[in-house]
């Protein structure tokens, strides 16, 4: 992330954004380098960067935490990820310098945290630094108490600056601990209470006027000719999209309709998208989607993935469909391991440059293809014009559709789009003999989960075995591997372990792929198991005085302040998301009391809505679903996966599918099985039209 900061007592103008580290000669390893710290046990890959760097670097535990409490001295909190830039210039600069590491190590205790792995600890000191500064971003560099306590810190800091700020530290607080000890108390109160709603007390009234009024605001910050925000850095956030699609088309509304496949094509066009290998940047650092940030995140490409095939859907579009099979085909290749898990992320950096993997000179394009071959990508891709980055790079993109290029150069699209797709191997099978990013290897339930749903999407939408068999995979591997006998989830998984107790964006998040994997098989026990899911999720996160979960589990332990995630961001926020789950699930087992939780979050959250859409659109999917409720549609019969998959072929934003080929005892398919024969019911509130045999039937009466 990019992000600039201001801070009160140091000067400071910043932005922020693998080598794999092989532990299993950990003797041998430990031969070949200088320094050797505690990290070198550790499985995540960003912890294993720092391995061998001369910072005494400890893991988060109760080591490293005793250890402080005994000499008496702060401790550092230095949270990263292995994909972020900002986050390896800053070990270059400084932690790698054995002057500046000295200093640490005489005068603090000092913890690097995965923020991946890691995402409560982040949530704390991120809060904090954001309290602090009013800004945030990662590398995050926060200073705590012995007790865990935070009292200063910051993102990026340069070499000279990040000293002074050490040595300055280290001097107050040997000078005056009370002072510290006041402040933060102060901080950690205002972390507590930062993100705690009261429950809402109002009757629950959900209209669509507060909707239309929510979007009316949002509207003001579209950029309607290159999409997306009217701002830089820009980032895909697909929940954000996913909700103007569905409000758009449930309301009619022409101009955010527009204004979606505006954005969706624009990013499909930018460099922010890997022309030749598939696969979204994390964001784009100006307006055009044209430079991005290199890194690839998992989650990102799973989310993006279901929102394009969504589009699809609805707009038909040739070009969304193209995506969804080539992001499909890099995750495949890129980022899936054997047992059907999917790795984190691919850095941003190789050789220490900047998407240097990613672009292209002309001298390479020329050496690379024909000169057919290239006078048709210096067109296509805008070689030397738009494309031109720096130094002399080209990010590749696109600014015309097929058949302005091919009337540009006279030719047909048919003979523009076999050449392209031929151009785009050769040139993938070139750039694969490039020294690769460094790839984050671990596995996390959480983002797998997305990537479940992102995979069921595209399975519903195309009819296409491949994302389903992928998608069942991997929800095997979590059903099995990820979680715990007595139906816990675990968060993380490398090199064949998984630990730490799950968080709850696990839980939403699997508890939605789950239900999603239902609506395609049919199967009922993902429905089972997302029950389960939930019913855990219930139990131990969340806060009955406020209506609403906490992050962590009423297990852990260890940490200052216990959080609750309620801003939807390029991550829907946990707490709309087992809202949505809530709600959906209240529908299938009829569960009241799951329909009213549901409905008191979304309560709370109703009044803070209006001003900042853009951070409560998955609130807003829920939203949808009160004031235009679900088409359920059941499907009964020997042919009910059939059926589904032809009503998948029309666009409703408002449908849950429940169906079974035998006599079932789930509510919405209770009393309709009739022997021999397939049928379609069409119910809103479990009030249902008369049965139909044919989709086409069924598809009338959605109207």
């Amino acid at each position: 992330m990019r992000i600039l900061l201001i801070f009160s007592i140091v000067l400071t103008a910043i932005q922020s954004c693998q080598n794999n580290s092989n532990t299993t000669d950990k003797m041998h390893d430990q031969k070949q380098h200088k320094y050797t710290n505690a990290l070198i046990d550790e499985t995540s890959p960003y912890l294993l960067q720092h391995a061998h760097n001369p910072v005494n670097w400890y893991p988060w535990g109760d080591e490293a935490l005793d250890k402080a409490k005994a000499e008496d001295k702060l401790i550092l909190v230095s949270v990263g990820y292995s994909a972020c830039h900002w986050c390896h210039v800053m070990e270059r600069e400084s932690f790698e310098d054995s002057a500046v590491a000295q200093i640490m190590n005489d005068n603090f205790i000092c913890i690097k945290v995965d923020r991946e792995e890691r995402p409560d600890i982040d949530q704390i000191y991120m809060n904090a630094v954001q309290l602090i500064t009013k800004q945030g971003g990662w590398p995050l560099n926060c200073f705590a108490l012995p007790d865990g306590r935070p009292v200063y810190g910051g993102t990026y800091f340069q070499k000279s600056q990040w000293v002074n700020v050490l040595q300055s530290l280290a001097k107050d607080y040997s000078k005056d601990k009370e002072k510290f000890y006041e402040y933060a108390q102060n901080l950690t109160e205002g972390i507590k209470n930062s993100d705690l709603l009261p429950l809402n007390n109002s009757p629950a009234k959900f209209s669509n006027d507060t909707l239309v009024e929510m979007v009316g605001k949002w509207k003001t910050s579209f950029d309607n000719k290159e999409g997306g925000p009217n701002r830089a850095p820009k980032f895909p956030i697909p929940n954000n999209y996913q909700f103007l699609l569905r409000f758009g088309v449930l309301n009619k509304d022409k101009e955010v309709l527009r204004h979606v496949k505006l954005t969706l094509d624009k990013m499909a066009y930018g460099g922010i998208y890997d022309q030749i290998g598939g696969g979204f940047a994390r964001y784009s650092t100006d307006i055009l989607w044209k430079a991005p940030h290199f890194e690839k995140m998992l989650y990102d490409n799973a989310q993006l993935m279901s929102l394009y095939a969504e589009a699809y859907q609805y707009y038909g579009d040739q070009l969304h469909k193209d995506i969804v099979y080539q992001t499909f085909d890099f995750l495949q290749r890129e980022m899936t391991a054997a047992n059907g898990a999917f790795y984190s992320a691919l850095d941003a950096d190789s050789e220490g440059e900047e998407g240097k993997f990613y672009v292209w000179k002309e001298e390479e394009l020329k050496s690379a293809l024909s000169e057919t071959e290239y006078n048709l990508v210096k067109v296509y891709y805008n070689i030397g014009k738009k494309a031109l980055w720096e130094h002399g790079n080209n990010i590749l993109l696109r600014e015309k559709t097929d058949e302005e290029v091919a009337k540009k150069l006279n030719l047909s699209v048919d003979q523009i789009q076999p050449s392209i797709k031929s151009i785009n191997a050769k040139l993938l099978k070139v750039r694969s003999n490039r020294i690769r990013p460094g790839l984050d290897n671990k596995t996390l339930t959480s983002w797998n989960a997305l990537m479940i749903s992102g995979l069921v999407k595209a399975a519903a939408v195309f009819n296409d075995k491949k994302f389903l068999e992928a998608a069942l995979k991997n929800a095997e591997f979590i059903a099995t591997t990820q979680t715990t006998k007595d139906g816990r989830l675990l968060h993380s998984y490398k090199n064949g372990s998984a630990k730490l107790d799950g968080f709850l964006e696990d839980y939403c998040f699997v508890i939605e792929a789950y239900t999603d994997l239902y609506q395609v098989t049919f199967d009922k026990v993902w429905l089972e198991r997302a029950k389960d899911l939930l019913d855990i999720s219930i139990e131990n996160f969340y806060d009955s005085e406020r209506g609403m979960f906490y992050f962590t589990s009423k297990n852990a332990t260890g940490l200052v302040a216990r959080k609750m995630e309620l801003n939807d961001n390029v991550i829907p926020a946990s707490n709309s998301s087992i809202a949505k789950s809530l709600n959906v699930l209240g529908h299938y087992f009829d569960n009241k009391a799951y329909l009213n939780m549901a409905e008191t979050m979304l309560n709370n959250i109703q009044p803070h809505m209006s001003d900042y859409g853009s951070g409560y659109s998955n609130w807003g999917q829920l939203y949808l679903n009160k004031v235009f409720p679900y088409y359920e549609i059941a499907i009964v019969g020997q042919n009910c996966i059939e059926k589904a998959a032809e009503l998948n072929k029309i666009y409703v934003a408002n449908k849950l599918l429940i169906g079974s080929k035998k006599p079932s005892m789930l509510p919405l398919l209770e009393n309709k099985h009739v022997e021999g024969d397939t049928y379609i019911y069409v119910c809103v509130n479990k009030s249902c039209q008369l049965p139909v045999t044919e989709v086409s039937e069924a598809v009338k009466q959605l109207k």
